[in-house]
């Protein structure tokens, strides 16, 4: 089912949130387990096509899963102009919860490059300050390709695949709109707008949740570079989060399943299991 006013889809399994799983072994252990709501925050001009495989994953679980990707436009313009106009998108989202009467389940963020963790940082935020958000229980977090510090050549990278089928001269309009932006508020006048506007990756770091945290990406990755993560890995674990990555080493940004099917899709219902049963 589709909102027209927040364009998200939420798929809902025909049998209770509960454990599918009918090994013996686990058995005993995940007997009775409720399995958590998925939240798919997608990469900047995904389609909820390419969201419905990494879906599939959890849906097939037993679990609601909620798919939403942000405009391109506030995440390439708004952000980087230290615009908060994510906010609101990431306040309607977590009022579905409550909408569906779903609140009281356990949540799983499963969020995709710079673009779905631009959204995430508002969401994080919401769950850690806002009175009615405070109260969900969010189990873990699974990032793909993402996040990456200030990467000019990767963002423009990933604007311009989202602009491919745009027409010539609007497509290098954006572009060059896109980089003038980037170039004058974070690193020209980066310590003015650091006053009003902390940066996503800078917000993640010392973010205060404490629920443990997957990270998926490549040395292969264009867009995000592998460092980047690798330095949120030792940030999030310096402030005692439990922290898990893997490098696929060869495949390209949010290409991980495309590229390891079997192997993604283990790594994400395992991390999701431990997570619940934590």
């Amino acid at each position: 089912m589709v909102s027209a006013e927040l364009d998200y889809t939420i798929e809902i399994p025909d049998q209770p949130c509960r454990s599918r799983e009918s090994s013996p072994e686990q058995g005993r252990k995940e007997a009775g387990t409720r399995q958590p709501v998925v939240i798919l925050l997608g990469w900047g001009g995904c389609t909820d096509k390419n969201l419905a495989k990494y879906s599939a994953i959890y849906h097939k679980r037993g679990c609601i899963v909620i798919r939403y990707t942000a405009p391109w436009h506030m995440v390439f313009f708004s952000e980087s102009l230290g615009i908060p106009s994510l906010r609101v998108l990431a306040q309607k989202l977590l009022e579905l919860l409550f909408d569906y009467e779903i609140e009281k389940e356990p949540l799983l963020f499963h969020v995709f490059s710079n673009a779905g963790v631009m959204l995430y940082r508002y969401v994080l935020e919401l769950l850690l300050t806002h009175r009615r958000f405070c109260h969900l229980r969010v189990v873990g977090t699974i990032f793909d390709s993402g996040p990456g510090d200030s990467n000019l050549v990767g963002a423009l990278r990933a604007l311009a695949a989202i602009l491919e089928h745009r027409p010539a001269v609007l497509r290098l309009l954006l572009l060059v709109a896109f980089a003038l932006v980037a170039v004058l508020f974070h690193i020209l006048l980066a310590p003015l707008t650091a006053l009003f506007h902390t940066h996503f990756y800078d917000r993640l770091q010392d973010s205060a949740s404490r629920w443990p945290e997957l990270y998926l990406y490549s040395r292969a990755d264009e867009v995000v570079l592998a460092r980047d993560v690798e330095r949120m890995v030792e940030a999030r674990q310096a402030h005692h989060v439990l922290v898990c990555s893997v490098d696929f080493v060869s495949s390209a940004h949010v290409s991980h399943l495309r590229d390891y099917p079997t192997y993604y899709s283990s790594l994400c219902v395992n991390f999701m299991r431990s997570c619940v049963q934590c």
